[in-house]
């Protein structure tokens, strides 16, 4: 399961939609990892500028691995963490987050570091043998 999803938040749901600010809670409290490590990244790219900020530390256990990629698997999540943070995410593998400022106007208007860092390319550069397994 990806989110503990209190029984209030479950409710409204059924009822109809929920809040941004609502369902980022339930993000914060359910990935408290993944929330983290998107909130240190997004405030070293505001405090330090640059085209991106991103993390190349492992997670310390399998539980905070597990949170990282359920919430960038999910769509809603990950849309919803974006928002919140406002920025764009980019994920190369169990580990490898970078944030990005959010781009300008419409879809295909991302920086050529984002273009970058999803890029074939960078995707076969960032393999090593230790991550084979991550």
């Amino acid at each position: 399961m990806s989110l503990d999803v209190p029984a209030e938040l479950l409710a409204a749901a059924q009822e109809g939609e929920v809040t941004d600010e609502q369902f980022a809670e339930c993000v914060r409290t359910s990935l408290p990892y993944a929330w983290q490590l998107v909130s240190q990244l997004s405030t070293r790219l505001l405090v330090e500028g640059g085209s991106f900020a991103d993390n190349t530390t492992p997670p310390a256990s399998e539980a905070e691995r597990g949170q990282l990629l359920r919430a960038l698997a999910s769509d809603a999540i990950r849309g919803c963490l974006e928002r919140y943070f406002g920025v764009r995410l980019a994920f190369q593998n169990c580990h490898r987050v970078a944030v990005f400022p959010a781009a300008e106007g419409q879809p295909g208007m991302e920086s050529g570091a984002y273009r970058r860092f999803v890029s074939t390319r960078e995707q076969l550069l960032n393999q090593s043998p230790e991550l084979r397994d991550c």
